[in-house]
Formats: C-alpha cells, structure tokens, sequence
C-alpha cells in the first residue's frame, strides 16, 4: 500500500482551511496553536509544496490546498460516517444537505417524517448558509439552490416551475387607497431577494410598466424575513406563488392578480455528478423526487 502522511496532519490541514485560522481550528482539534502549525508543516513536507496563503491573522488555502481539499472532502466524510456507524452499533448514512431556510420550512420538513419512516438509517445535516453551489464536495454532499440554471458539470433535477407573485399585506387591497393598479408601486417599498433580483425586474416587463420606479428597493437575504416583513406593512414583495402559498399567513395578499409571470428562477437539486453512486444522495434524491412528484427536466 502506497505510504500516507498521518491522519492527524491531514485532519489539521482540514479544520484550517474550514475555518481559515490556526488559532479557531486549534479549539476545535483542542490543540496548542504551535501544534496544529507543526501537523500542517508536516502534511506539506509530506506533499513537498505550499497549501496554504499565510496572512498574519488568517491561512487561506492555495490553488494547490484548494484541490486537495476537494479530493479529500469526500473521503474523509465517507470515513467520520464509517466511524460513526461501527460505534453507535447501527448503520448511519448521512447526508450533508445545503438548504434555503424558506425551502426547507415550506417544502422539506412536512415531509421529513416519511423519509425518517422509509429510511431511518438516514440521517440529514441541514446547513442553511450561502453559496451552497460552491461548497459540494467541500462540507456538502448535495443542495437544493434557487437559480435561473445550473453549471452543465453538475447534476441537476428542477424541482418546479414558477410564478412571480406582487405580495402585500391584506390592508392594501381594502378601502379607498387600496393598491390596485401597477403604477400605484411608486409609492411603495419593493422587498427583492438578493439572490433573485430578475423577479422584480420580470414582473415590471411583463406588466408593461419597464420605467415604473417604487419608492425604494430593500433587498433581504431570507424568504421567511421577506414575508415577516410584507406582514408588517413594510412594502410588497416580488416572490413566487409558492411562497406565498405556502405561507398560510391571513395577514398576506396577492396584488394584481390579472397580471400572469412566470419566473425566471427554479428550485434545483444539485451535487456532483459522482455523488450520485453514495448512497445516502441517491437515496434522498429520488424519495425527493417522488414526494415533488418531479417530471424529467
């Protein structure tokens, strides 16, 4: 068998480059700062060559580190979920799940309780932070992203269509000053995620009112924020029909509801091409696809 360098350096190698600070990964791996540094001095002797950017506060991983890191990734979790497995006595599949927080309250937790029935040996971890795409294979096995389309190196299931919907709270569409007509939005805060600006920008083509300016645009980062925020009065939101759906919020009301669009983004399953022979991503993936009852896309 072809010589390794020592599990340790590597598991040093990478906890620094996740959290980008010898003195963070140091807590985490409960080792003296001066330690860590000697195990990843190590690992690149091993290697003969540079992982790692050094800044004075920060280790930031090179072109070099960034690849070993990518080919690692996956075998180090297949490793941790075999170590799991032995000592809890059970089989343990787990899958590391990228998901928007409005996703996974809306379409994927009222369902969780069939997949944990039909497969409890199958266990989720939920990460809701950003930039999903970029971190499969690094910490994610697969992810469900809103995107307008998807890079043709991955894999990638649509898992509906869209419609953009104008969102107000219930008070604008009654009594004498209600919002009625497109060009009264001059008055009014549009709310727009940040990561689907084309939804507002759609909706005014479609309408026919290109030039028609709101008051202001506040972008927020979080769906579930965005209808909190329509729920208080604060502006209308330019979301799809199925946040607002499934919302179930009295408080909430379609505006302008002659006005048809169809959105430009897409809810996606996405992960490596490869990740599809694991089997706890094979798995979810088509329980996922048969409870959306998803077509072929």
């Amino acid at each position: 068998m072809r010589r390794l360098p020592p599990l340790t350096a590597i598991e040093a190698f990478v906890q620094v480059a996740r959290t980008g600070s010898v003195k963070a990964a140091s807590q985490e791996l409960s080792l003296s700062a001066p330690a860590l540094s000697r195990r990843i001095q190590a690992l690149e002797r091993f290697v003969d060559r540079p992982l790692f950017d050094r800044g004075h506060q920060s280790m930031r991983l090179n072109a070099d580190g960034e690849r070993l890191m990518a080919q690692i990734s996956p075998a180090l979790d297949t490793l941790s979920d075999a170590i799991e497995a032995m000592t809890s006595g059970i089989e343990v599949l787990r899958l590391r799940l990228g998901v928007l927080p409005l996703y996974a309250s809306q379409k994927l937790f009222p369902h969780l309780a069939e997949l944990r029935a039909r497969y409890p040996e199958l266990h989720l971890d939920i990460d809701t932070a950003g930039q999903a795409i970029m971190r499969l294979g690094d910490g994610l096995d697969a992810a469900i992203v809103l995107a307008r389309e998807i890079d043709p190196a991955l894999y990638a299931r649509r898992l509906d269509r869209n419609r953009v919907y104008v969102i107000g709270h219930r008070g604008m569409a009654e009594g004498r000053n209600a919002i009625t007509k497109p060009d009264q939005l001059s008055s009014l805060t549009a709310i727009v995620h940040r990561d689907m600006p084309d939804t507002f920008t759609s909706w005014q083509i479609a309408a026919g009112f290109a030039e028609l300016e709101p008051a202001a645009i506040d972008h927020f980062d979080s769906g579930a924020l965005m209808l909190e925020a329509v729920g208080q009065g604060l502006g209308v939101a330019f979301m799809h029909e199925s946040h607002f759906e499934d919302a179930h919020d009295d408080r909430l009301v379609r505006l302008f509801s002659d006005i048809e669009v169809e959105s430009p983004y897409s809810y996606w399953f996405v992960c490596r091409p490869r990740a599809l022979s694991q089997r706890p991503v094979r798995l979810f993936h088509d329980w996922l696809v048969e409870t959306l009852g998803v077509g072929k896309s």
